[in-house]
């Protein structure tokens, strides 16, 4: 599965989220697993934000060789799942491209979503989204300017819904794959692999419509 990341200048939020998963392919050998980033507005050729590049050192990433690109169409094109970091850059990626609204979400939309309704693939993401609209903000913001902690914090809030979302998209497609993870000492499973809380499809119908259900924060294992 190859994922986009977008943000605004493409040397913060949405490159941690690049590398992190990066990490995440590598550290459990997710060979199909890519990923790679672009901003609306962003600051071409720029290298990552030196506190973001911590960051991503900070949950086990590669900061380096990387510059800033803006966000094109042929980008989405290739894109089998696109995550923003804000709601409004979601909905500028769908002006951009409106035939990929199916397979964009943010972040935490998306984390929610399979959290809640137990879609495990991208397709299952999309059809459970009007069900589950969320009437509030779903959006990591920026923190340009902002201090080293809360660049951790910003680190931490992107990992704890990403790092499940891509790990429960992964076993779904490959049921009998077995995740290699520094976390699985002592015959331990991953402790990230299952989202809990989900439903199957036949509880989601049962229930009413417009579930609101805000994404729950666990405490990041790897700030930076």
């Amino acid at each position: 599965m190859h994922v986009l990341f977008v943000c605004s200048g493409n040397v913060c939020r949405s490159v941690i989220a690049e590398r992190l998963t990066l990490a995440v392919a590598a550290e459990h050998g997710l060979q199909e697993l890519s990923a790679e980033s672009a901003g609306v507005r962003a600051l071409v050729g720029f290298p990552v934000e030196p506190l973001a590049a911590q960051t991503i050192v900070g949950l086990g990433g590669d900061a380096a060789n990387f510059k800033a690109r803006r966000l094109k169409p042929e980008l989405v094109h290739r894109a089998e799942l696109v995550l923003t970091m804000t709601e409004q850059i979601r909905d500028q990626v769908r002006d951009l491209v409106p035939e990929a609204l199916p397979r964009t979400f943010t972040l935490l939309e998306a984390y929610r979503i399979a959290k809640v309704s137990g879609a495990r693939t991208v397709v299952g993401l999309h059809a459970a989204r009007d069900d589950l609209a969320y009437v509030g903000r779903e959006n990591i913001s920026d923190p340009v300017g902002l201090s080293p902690q809360q660049f951790c914090d910003v680190g931490d809030r992107i990992a704890e819904a990403l790092v499940p979302l891509l790990l429960a998209l992964h076993a779904h497609q490959h049921p009998q794959a077995t995740l290699r993870t520094r976390g699985t000492a002592n015959g331990q499973p991953p402790q990230l692999l299952v989202l809990p809380g989900g439903r199957d499809d036949s509880d989601r119908r049962a229930e009413s419509p417009k579930t609101a259900v805000e994404p729950t924060r666990h405490a990041a294992e790897s700030a930076g």
